[in-house]
């Protein structure tokens, strides 16, 4: 297979999420990004809106991912409270007001809540299209992080990137091979990446990182393989 060129995004700032299943009240983080979460980032930097389900379908269906952990971070979980009251009305993702039923009585211990997060954390993303001359190409993409409709965060919105995410790019076979070139050989960062990103590799997880953006929620399992030096 002859090299091709790979778009190279560099995650990296105080705090960012790559959310997993969640349970309850409780939000936890895997190593990798989600094939979602890049779709959605790439979505946002395009200027596309939540609602155009069908693009950002097509979108993370054509995408090839590999993530390397230069720097894994560390973890850090936020407790957070809410006090809510009868009146208060919350949003559903339809955009539809909830209302909230239950007596006076119901109201008076605050909501629980636990996000985690990774602090300090540097991940190297290299991203490919297949096909790769649809629309949006990689050269579109490369030119919306470098000037994104709206503001980028990494899992959550007070997930700020601390560096611009654009990383330039690595001709390689595979999106795999791209994360892994100029590494040496005592190097032993941890690498995940996705189906069509490079060989299947020893070591699968089988995840729910892809979303069905026209349902608005996550469905089916994928699996993501751990590349593991010899």
């Amino acid at each position: 297979m002859s090299d091709s060129p790979h778009l190279l995004l560099r995650l990296e700032g105080p705090l960012m999420a790559f959310g997993g299943p969640a349970v309850d009240q409780f939000r936890p983080v895997q190593p990798w990004p989600a094939i979602s979460l890049l779709t959605g980032l790439l979505g946002n930097a395009l200027g596309w809106r939540r609602q155009e389900g069908a693009r950002l379908d097509r979108l993370q269906a054509r995408l090839r991912w590999a993530a390397r952990l230069d720097r894994e971070g560390v973890p850090l979980t936020e407790f957070q409270t809410a006090q809510l009251g009868k009146d208060d009305l919350g949003w559903t993702t339809r955009g539809q007001p909830e209302g909230r039923d239950g007596g006076p009585d119901s109201y008076k211990s605050p909501h629980l809540r636990w996000r985690m997060h990774r602090a300090d954390a540097s991940v190297l993303v290299a991203l490919a299209l297949s096909p790769a001359d649809e629309a949006p190409t990689l050269d579109a993409l490369a030119q919306a992080l470098q000037r994104p409709a709206r503001p980028l965060f990494l899992g959550r919105k007070a997930c700020l990137p601390a560096t611009p995410l654009f990383a330039g790019w690595q001709a390689a076979a595979d999106p795999l091979s791209a994360v892994l070139a100029g590494l040496t050989a005592q190097a032993r960062p941890a690498v995940f990446y996705g189906d069509g990103a490079g060989p299947a590799g020893p070591v699968r997880h089988l995840t729910s990182d892809e979303r069905r953006f026209t349902l608005d929620l996550h469905a089916g399992r994928q699996t993501v393989y751990e590349w593991m030096r010899s």
